[in-house]
């Protein structure tokens, strides 16, 4: 007796797909009780279909930890990095973030007065003064952040101390001072915040080299520290 093969579909997960207001350009996609949550930065509404489109296969990819075909990650950053919504999202940054900023005096230094000294040396005295502050906590993987859309200059509470030379702090700042000298350009889709140009000069700093050791032995107090966490 023959009877109807059925064939086998599985079930469909529920799929909710929000637009939100996010402090810049971001998205995220999540599974939850086996429901998955996609949201996507309010700055894209107005993005072309094909945009989208790619946008969710790169989001696939990422919850997948699978590498998203280059075809829609190009689309995608064309689209990402076009003036108009990198300008868009800076504003958002700006009006939607919160910048954490406590002091630029630490127990030990004072950035207002490494800043000035700095950009005398180095910089003729051309670079603007940003809002300068310690970190909330010793941050030993990022020692210093210039963060354009707040216009400051944040620099690891790890380098208030007498341990640290203050010229490596100095150095640091250098850095940081570099990226309003030069900032993050657009080349084929992606943003470079370390050009050959920034490159060239950070190599200039005087103490460059013995500055490179000082941040080679920075990266492995910090491994022997989650060594010993483990």
């Amino acid at each position: 007796m023959g009877g109807v093969r059925k064939r086998f579909q599985p079930e469909m997960a529920a799929i909710e797909v929000r637009f939100y207001p996010y402090a810049g350009l971001h998205h995220t996609i999540r599974v939850r009780s086996g429901r998955v949550f996609v949201r996507i930065s309010d700055l894209f509404r107005s993005a072309p279909p094909e945009v989208i489109r790619a946008l969710a296969f790169l989001l696939v990819a990422r919850l997948l930890s699978r590498k998203p075909p280059r075809a829609y990650d190009r689309l995608y950053r064309s689209y990402a990095f076009s003036p108009e919504i990198l300008r868009a999202s800076d504003i958002a940054r700006r009006q939607r973030g919160r910048k954490v900023v406590s002091s630029a005096i630490g127990k030990v230094y004072d950035l207002e007065r490494i800043f000035l000294r700095v950009n005398r040396r180095h910089f003729d005295g051309a670079i603007k003064k940003p809002v300068l502050t310690w970190s909330q906590r010793k941050a030993r993987s990022i020692l210093g952040h210039h963060d354009a859309a707040h216009d400051t200059i944040t620099i690891s509470k790890t380098l208030d101390s007498h341990d640290v030379p203050e010229w490596f702090v100095e150095y640091i700042m250098f850095h940081e001072m570099l990226h309003i000298k030069y900032p993050a350009r657009i080349m084929n889709g992606r943003r470079y915040y370390h050009t050959p140009a920034f490159r060239a000069e950070e190599k200039s700093y005087p103490r460059y080299t013995q500055a490179q050791e000082w941040l080679d032995r920075v990266i492995r107090k910090r491994q022997e520290v989650r060594a010993r966490a483990a």
